[in-house]
């Protein structure tokens, strides 16, 4: 089909049969990253940043001092550290790639982050660089009363060392749906009530209650089903956090630098600074700080990051585990948004342990839940835990390359998509 027939099928704000098969010629393909890591080596300050941005002053993460006595022989970076790392591991591309990854297949509808997937096979450690590859893996069709017509698309990054030794696969599923379906929808009415001094001390005393693990190992043989885990709290959340959290976290989606830096970058760019109300071009970001620009785009308030609430989890986990355990997996799914203003209480509870190839696994179900008793997010982790006769073994990647990952991930989601017409 010619780039003019390709135009009149893809209909802005429709999803077609043409946008789908012109997703699905990208899987597999590099996607280059637009902007530089956040941290192109893990230091201790650049960890401590992070780990201070949601709440977490672990000294395996913190104190250089403290890591070097652990099994792992230094400080080591907390999960999610890798959302701030990663040089550019795609090559450079031709044409006809260029040509492929121009523009959007989706462009017009609604794109909405539904789930994020992780799995660890070895830590960062202080020093390490880290490279990414960023590809599509997945897309699939479906029909469903969330938005009319959909397409499912799942999008890797792929982590490894210098030495090219895989670190961690992130992988995030994202629907695309007609924005005309999803306007149907009732709008959400978010009522917030100021806090009373009791609720603002059962938030205080909670913090202060929280305990982790540590160096004190948590034995698999100890653990029981229905187990429930010492909850974290995350709020009230204030654009002070928010902050915080970019401090660490860096800004992710608008390119890093302020002034004369972002001026260049707004010419090039000029879509990723919408003008504020007194016509100053600003981030886009700024929806999850800035109240009046949340409201133009249909929202009661501004609210947190997905990635935000994914680290919460893996807080709650690590806490649990202790130095010698190790988190394997993470499923999240981001079902509510969180509000400036609301209080997130994470939660977790053990519902199976197995023996598997070896390995000494604990399953857990966790949450995010609000002050309303509303779950924003739920997810499902694997944890792998010390013996009292055996340490863990770190789980072997199911490949050991990059490019045999993006294979591995490829074959993964092979099984033809059947669309849903329930």
């Amino acid at each position: 089909m010619t780039s003019t027939g390709t135009e009149r099928a893809e209909r802005f704000g429709v999803l077609t049969d043409e946008a789908i098969e012109r997703s699905r010629r990208r899987l597999g393909i590099p996607v280059p990253q637009r902007n530089p890591p956040h941290n192109y080596e893990v230091t201790w300050d650049g960890v401590r940043h992070f780990a201070f941005g949601y709440g977490d002053d672990n000294p395996l993460y913190c104190d250089p001092e403290h890591g070097a006595k652990t099994r792992w022989g230094c400080l080591v970076a907390p999960p999610t550290f890798l959302y701030t790392m990663g040089e550019d591991a795609a090559p450079k591309p031709g044409r006809e790639t260029k040509a492929l990854l121009k523009g959007d297949p989706f462009a017009g509808l609604g794109s909405y982050q539904a789930v994020m997937e992780f799995e660890w096979w070895r830590p960062l450690r202080l020093g390490d660089r880290c490279r990414v590859l960023e590809t599509q893996v997945a897309v699939e069709p479906r029909r469903s009363s969330f938005g009319g017509r959909s397409a499912h698309v799942v999008r890797d990054y792929l982590y490894a060392n210098e030495r090219g030794e895989p670190h961690a696969v992130r992988r995030g599923t994202w629907i695309n749906a007609e924005r005309h379906a999803s306007k149907q929808r009732a709008r959400e009415r978010l009522v917030q009530n100021p806090y009373t001094a009791g609720q603002l001390a059962e938030i205080d005393a909670a913090y202060a209650a929280e305990t982790r693990r540590g160096a004190e190992p948590r034995y698999w043989e100890d653990v029981e089903i229905g187990e429930e885990l010492q909850p974290r709290v995350k709020g009230p959340l204030t654009t002070t956090d928010v902050v915080v959290w970019h401090l660490g976290w860096g800004m992710q989606l608008t390119p890093p630098g302020v002034f004369g830096i972002s001026a260049r970058i707004r010419r090039k760019a000029p879509g990723l600074y919408p003008p504020n109300p007194l016509n100053i071009p600003d981030t886009v970001q700024r929806l999850h700080w800035e109240p009046e620009r949340a409201r133009e785009l249909g929202l009661p308030n501004p609210y947190d990051y997905g990635g935000m609430r994914e680290t919460w989890l893996c807080h709650l986990l690590t806490d649990w585990i202790g130095d010698d355990g190790w988190l394997w997996r993470l499923r999240c799914e981001h079902r509510r948004f969180n509000y400036l203003g609301d209080t997130t209480w994470v939660r977790g509870t053990v519902v199976d342990k197995r023996r598997t190839g070896g390995r000494h696994e604990v399953h857990i179900e966790v949450r995010c839940e609000n002050q309303r008793g509303e779950v924003t997010t739920p997810g499902t982790a694997v944890v792998l835990l010390p013996t009292r006769d055996r340490a863990v073994e770190l789980p072997a990647p199911p490949a050991e390359d990059l490019e045999g990952l993006v294979a591995h991930e490829l074959a993964r989601f092979a099984v033809p998509a059947i669309e849903d017409n329930s």
